[in-house]
């Protein structure tokens, strides 16, 4: 039997402001589409200034087929389509549960957001979030992440963003113990890229059914100054088996 997947994309929008210094939020939704994901966590997603009005219109995003979920701070139909600027996409077909968002410690405001949702795999918590330029405070906030996990369910658990890390992944891990960081590639800037700040952490739950990779078709190198950034994901055999027997395991005995 063919196992399920699902794609998620990351990607840093700059305000759908593209290296042509256009804003065209049109463009950003046609690299959307060209991605093929499933769900898409953002950053960016928002002007920078009160009330935060969205640089990606929910409209817009709605026309294209996009479900936005409602993270902003004056709900469905407010301005933003976000909080501090991160922003989820998810095509129909996923149920949206639970919503939650976090400010994080550091020297600029930051924040993560958290969704509860049910996918093709199942439950499945993402976390999106976009860190600080500091590495101190990329640390804390990374911390501040592990200390929200600990209090909730052990459950697949995706975490997704601009992590603003140049560094070895391994830096990041110690920091947050109940996720493990994959290899990302170079994202940044589009053009040539040269860092990989777009990044995945997982839960012991989940696999990648290969290492994460960059979309560079084009309009993609010039949408914005980040490349997005996507992985496809499986439950990890041992979470499937036991999702698969838990049922027949509760059954009373004949």
């Amino acid at each position: 039997m063919r196992r399920k997947c699902l794609t998620i994309a990351t990607w840093n929008l700059q305000k759908c402001i593209g290296m042509d210094l256009r804003r065209n939020p049109g463009r950003t939704l046609d690299v959307l589409g060209d991605c093929g994901a499933d769900l898409v966590v953002l950053q960016e997603a928002d002007k920078r200034l009160p009330p935060r009005p969205a640089a990606l219109p929910r409209d817009m995003a709605e026309a294209a087929g996009w479900q936005v979920l409602p993270f902003g701070p004056l709900g469905p139909g407010g301005p933003s389509i976000g909080w501090c600027g991160n922003a989820m996409l998810a095509r129909p077909g996923i149920v949206v549960g639970s919503l939650h968002h976090l400010d994080l410690p550091g020297l600029e405001p930051r924040g993560a957001i958290r969704a509860e949702l049910t996918t093709s795999l199942g439950p499945l918590r993402v976390i999106g979030t976009h860190l600080g330029l500091r590495r101190r405070d990329r640390l804390r906030q990374l911390h501040a992440l592990s200390l929200m996990l600990e209090d909730l369910d052990d459950i697949p658990t995706v975490l997704a963003g601009d992590l603003n890390e140049w560094g070895r992944v391994t830096v990041m891990d110690h920091a947050i113990r109940q996720l493990d960081f994959l290899d990302s590639p170079r994202s940044y800037p589009s053009p040539r890229p040269l860092g990989a700040l777009d990044r995945f952490a997982l839960s012991h739950h989940l696999t990648a059914t290969r290492a994460p990779y960059a979309h560079t078709a084009q309009p993609a190198r010039v949408a914005s100054d980040h490349l997005p950034v996507l992985v496809t994901l499986q439950l990890a055999v041992s979470t499937e088996t036991a999702v698969r027997t838990k049922p027949e395991a509760m059954k009373d005995p004949a």
